[in-house]
C-alpha cells in the first residue's frame, strides 16, 4: 500500500496533434509506488470525471499504481457527439506516448482500462500493436448495441495476446453475458470475467439489492487491483 500522505493529483495538458490538446487527471501514489501504471479511459456518455472513472483511478492510486484518466476531444470541447474512430484512435495514442514520456524511468509496465467505448477502442489499437500494454481492463464491454445481439464487435478481440480482465453486469443490456462468455472461450489471450449482480452497462442495481453505488465501485476496483497484483 502506498503511503497517503505522499500522494499527488495533478491536472495536465495533453498534445492531440495540430493545435488541439486534452486534459488529464495523473494520480501519484509517492511513496511506496509500483513500476506498473494504468491509464483509464471514459465511455461515450460520459467523461474522465464521471464517479466511476473518478473512483477507479483513486482507487488505484491508494493501491500504489500510478493512474491517469483523459478526456477523448469531443468531451473536452464540450461537443455531445462521439469522435469518429480515427479520432479516438488518435487521441488514446497520443495520451498513451505523452504519459511514457512523463513518467519515463519510473514505470516498467503499462495497462490500458476503458468504461465501454474507451476499453473498445484500447482492445483495437492492441490487436493493431498500435498501444503496446501489457494488460487490458473493461468496465463493461460493448458487446452489441443496446438489446441488438445480431451485431457483435468482437472480430478484434482474438488478434489481443495480452491479458484482458472484463467486468460486466448482470442486467447489461449492452453485453449478453452468455454471448460474451462465447466470445471469451475463444480467445488465445488469458482472460478473466468478474460480473457485477444486477449491475447495467454503468454497474447501476436495482434498490432492492440495498448497494450503495459506492459500495459497487469498490468492489470492482477492489478486485482490479488484486489482478494487477498477480500479473507477471
Amino acid at each position: 500500500m502506498a503511503d497517503p500522505q505522499s500522494r499527488s493529483e495533478t491536472r495536465i495538458r495533453i498534445p492531440v496533434g495540430g493545435d488541439r490538446s486534452t486534459s488529464g487527471v495523473l494520480l501519484m501514489p509517492g511513496a511506496g509506488a509500483k513500476r506498473r501504471a494504468v491509464i483509464v479511459a471514459h465511455g461515450a456518455g460520459n467523461d474522465m470525471d464521471t464517479p466511476l472513472i473518478a473512483s477507479f483511478a483513486e482507487g488505484l492510486c491508494a493501491a500504489g499504481y500510478p493512474a491517469l484518466r483523459f478526456n477523448f476531444l469531443y468531451k473536452e470541447e464540450q461537443r455531445s457527439a462521439p469522435d469518429r474512430q480515427e479520432a479516438l484512435v488518435r487521441t488514446w495514442g497520443a495520451v498513451f506516448a505523452h504519459t511514457r514520456q512523463l513518467l519515463a524511468g519510473k514505470i516498467d509496465s503499462w495497462v490500458a482500462a476503458g468504461k465501454s467505448m474507451g476499453g473498445r477502442v484500447a482492445s483495437q489499437m492492441a490487436a493493431e500493436g498500435l498501444l503496446p500494454v501489457d494488460g487490458l481492463i473493461f468496465l463493461g464491454y460493448p458487446l452489441h448495441p443496446a438489446d441488438d445481439t445480431g451485431r457483435l464487435r468482437d472480430s478484434h478481440l482474438y488478434g489481443v495476446d495480452t491479458p484482458m480482465l472484463f467486468f460486466a453486469g448482470t442486467r447489461d443490456p449492452l453485453c449478453s453475458l452468455p454471448l460474451l462468455k462465447g466470445v471469451l472461450e475463444r480467445l488465445k489471450a488469458p482472460w478473466q470475467l468478474l460480473t457485477i449482480e444486477g449491475g447495467d452497462h454503468s454497474f447501476h442495481v436495482p434498490k432492492s439489492l440495498r448497494r450503495h453505488e459506492g459500495e459497487v465501485f469498490s468492489e470492482i476496483t477492489g478486485k482490479a487491483v488484486d489482478w494487477l497484483n498477480r500479473m507477471k
